[in-house]
């Protein structure tokens, strides 16, 4: 499907330990972090460990239990995060039209106030 993943990009980087993080949680396949320049008053970022470019890839080519420890950890994180009772935004932004800036799969989770619309009309 025209996958490439780029091992130099920053999230491959922090997982092999080169970039420091704010870690929240990590798990076998997971590892969720602060983001650096937050939207939100919370605002993490989830990225599975394998060599993945984008929510469509993930979801094509993970193995099941990296499918499965990636959304359990989403929750887990949520609720560590105090996110489940007033709510969320996840997003994941894929490819050029949908502004993905770096290549590896990553779900951004925002929350900690209202968020607004979900895009601009404009």
């Amino acid at each position: 499907m025209g996958w490439t993943y780029d091992p130099t990009n920053i999230f491959a980087r922090i997982l092999r330990g080169e970039i420091p993080n704010k870690t929240v949680m990590e798990t076998p396949h997971t590892l969720v972090f602060h983001d650096i320049r937050p939207q939100a008053p919370v605002h993490v970022l989830v990225i599975p460990k394998g060599a993945y470019v984008s929510l469509d890839h993930f979801s094509a080519e993970a193995s099941e239990a990296e499918i499965a420890d990636f959304h359990r950890t989403v929750a887990k994180t949520c609720a560590i995060l105090g996110l489940t009772g007033e709510g969320f935004r996840a997003i994941a932004n894929t490819g050029e039209n949908g502004h993905q800036e770096v290549p590896h799969y990553h779900l951004h989770i925002l929350g900690g106030r209202a968020m607004g619309r979900m895009v601009d009309p404009g």
